[in-house]
């Protein structure tokens, strides 16, 4: 029967209703959480305003059972103590209610927005490793500067050898950021100079800072990194880094010294930039135990 009734409804308005419900489905968190927000100024309110006739109710409830007492009627006096209770019961019946009602509300938001965290991170969780384990069978059979080459967008460039011989090479392009990892260290980095040799040991220096700051602490942020290097932030930067586990790298690689041409590049000192490829291990919050840091710790 409700088949043959969906015949008649036109395409256009059964499709408008399922994009405002998926639509309503997604701001559910948001909604929730403006209606608890609304409901708990709204408790507080009434609870505001019960409190003024609170001392109304509790002197005449108080002057009855005394009456009832003086009289010798001790069950008139509990009957009357019992409906004063109920009074103010019935006072702020509405503020508890809608207060309970405004927390209900936040706790389903709060739970609905941990689950699609939850479920986003391991969807990113199952993408970084696949992509990890495809890098590396693609490090494997053409090397790591190949791999280079197939990731980024690369140009070809004319430079100085060790002879002073002209000569054509491909490298990463300097054009656009590769990834929303990877940093160029340039003139727009804070600590940059002109000097290549002072960028060659200061990034030595900090690849060395992050790397004893993974093992004291077990843990370290990308954009810890990032601070160190003088670099803006970022907000993937917040989520990933480095965390000390038996699946990781536990150690800091900044890219640099990895004995490609570009990296021998900047080494050599022909170059006053480089392109800073961090080996993250991606979201490290689900990574974190902190029963296995204790026992590490302790070891």
């Amino acid at each position: 029967m409700k088949g043959t009734y969906m015949r008649f409804v036109p395409d256009v308005i059964v499709k408008q209703i399922a994009r405002q419900t998926l639509v309503a489905q997604k701001n559910t968190p948001n909604l929730l959480f403006g209606v608890g927000i609304l409901g708990m100024v709204s408790s507080t309110v009434l609870a505001c305003r019960a409190t003024l006739n609170l001392e109304q109710v509790t002197l005449a409830t108080r002057r009855n059972v005394n009456a009832a007492a003086d009289n010798g009627d001790r069950k008139e006096a509990a009957v009357l103590y019992t409906k004063g209770a109920s009074e103010v019961v019935r006072l702020y019946a509405p503020s508890v209610m809608i207060g309970v009602a405004s927390i209900g509300c936040l706790t389903k938001s709060h739970n609905m927005l941990n689950q699609r965290n939850l479920a986003l991170t391991a969807a990113y969780t199952a993408v970084d490793r696949a992509f990890s384990e495809y890098r590396s069978r693609v490090v494997e059979k053409y090397g790591l500067e190949q791999d280079q080459y197939f990731r980024y967008a690369t140009e070809e460039v004319d430079l100085l050898d060790e002879k002073g011989k002209l000569e054509t090479v491909r490298r990463v392009s300097y054009d656009e950021m590769p990834s929303m990892y990877a940093r160029f260290f340039d003139q727009f980095a804070g600590t940059w100079s002109k000097d290549p040799e002072y960028n060659y040991i200061f990034l030595k220096c900090q690849q060395q800072w992050a790397n004893d700051m993974l093992k004291t602490r077990g843990h370290l942020f990308l954009n810890e990194v990032y601070d160190c290097l003088g670099l803006e932030r970022t907000t993937a930067g917040s989520v990933v880094g480095w965390v000390i586990s038996k699946d990781g790298d536990n150690f800091v690689d900044f890219g640099v010294f990895d004995g490609g041409e570009s990296s021998r590049h900047f080494v050599n000192g022909r170059e006053n930039s480089i392109l800073l490829d961090f080996n993250v291990d991606g979201i490290i919050y689900d990574k974190i135990d902190h029963n296995t840091e204790r026992v590490r710790w302790q070891s």
